[in-house]
């Protein structure tokens, strides 16, 4: 017995096993009655054996028919199961990804090379860019604002989300250019306990604590000179004096303009940045694709 049966002749033969009338199957279908008998006349040759038994009382299933039947209702709907993940993957490529970022991504051009590498392979997919504040560390993924995000390790809440590291730089301390200690070529942590010290708000949790280098303070508290939510903030309060911070290298850049300066600092270990995503997301293609496109541009860096 063949096979190379078409799945239109099977949802012919189960429209009229279940209608049991051909005019009405027929009509379930769109097709002429004719038309339909033909049909189902050239699948029983196929199989070798009669499905329908065709009498002046009706139409009623065979033996061989009744047991094609559950079978021919499988097939239809794992294909259409099949057909509807295959249109769900195409909507996936057609939509938008948001990628979030607390702090432009810089890094000699980090986040245009995996933009181009990322719409090479997914030209038809919009990428649109969420700068957020750094009251939210997960950069808009804690309350779903974005798909994946560029952000600063350590991440609260970590065991929901997964990410690759992109960059691990050292932490440099920013600090005005008239401060005394910024006569130094290079700078102890020790040096600094009693300094105060620009913070990022407490919503901020673990990265705070770890912008503050608590882990190096053998316990004593920081002093807080003011909180800060962005670079223009964090360079403001740097040139009014209200504190010094540390900053990673690829980030001085953007605060190291006139009136600030920054130094290497020994006893506290690199910064870590990261593109995440949650977790209940890793299945989403174009997250993964993304994922990958930052993973292949920072290896190939």
């Amino acid at each position: 017995m063949t096979t190379d049966v078409h799945g239109r002749d099977l949802r012919y033969f189960v429209a009229v096993a279940e209608e049991l009338h051909f005019t009405r199957a027929a009509e379930r279908l769109y097709l002429s009655q004719p038309a339909l008998s033909k049909q189902i006349r050239a699948l029983e040759r196929q199989l070798g054996t009669e499905l329908l038994r065709r009498d002046r009382h009706g139409v009623a299933l065979t033996a061989a028919g009744a047991a094609l039947l559950p079978h021919a209702r499988q097939v239809l709907a794992a294909w259409e199961a099949g057909a509807a993940a295959v249109e769900a993957a195409k909507a996936a490529q057609r939509s938008t990804l948001v990628v979030g970022m607390s702090t432009s991504p810089g890094r000699g051009g980090l986040l245009p090379a995996v933009r181009s590498r990322f719409t090479a392979a997914h030209p038809e997919v919009t990428v649109r860019l969420r700068q957020l504040s750094w009251d939210d560390p997960t950069a808009g993924l804690a309350d779903g604002e974005t798909d994946v995000a560029f952000v600063w390790l350590p991440l609260p809440d970590e065991e929901r989300y997964a990410w690759t590291v992109v960059a691990e730089e050292p932490r440099l301390l920013a600090l005005p250019e008239g401060h005394p200690l910024a006569d130094r070529a290079e700078l102890d942590f020790s040096d600094l306990l009693d300094e105060p010290f620009l913070a990022l708000p407490e919503s901020a949790g673990r990265l705070r604590d770890h912008w503050l280098a608590r882990d190096a303070r053998a316990g004593r508290p920081p002093r807080i000179g003011a909180e800060i939510s962005g670079a223009e903030e964090t360079y403001e309060a740097l040139v009014a004096g209200l504190g010094i911070c540390l900053v990673a290298e690829g980030n001085a850049p953007l605060i190291s303009l006139g009136g600030v300066t920054t130094r290497p600092v020994r006893g506290i270990g690199p910064s870590r940045y990261a593109l995440a995503w949650r977790h209940e997301d890793e299945h989403r293609p174009l997250v993964r694709a993304y994922a990958e496109a930052c993973r292949a541009t920072a290896e190939a860096r």
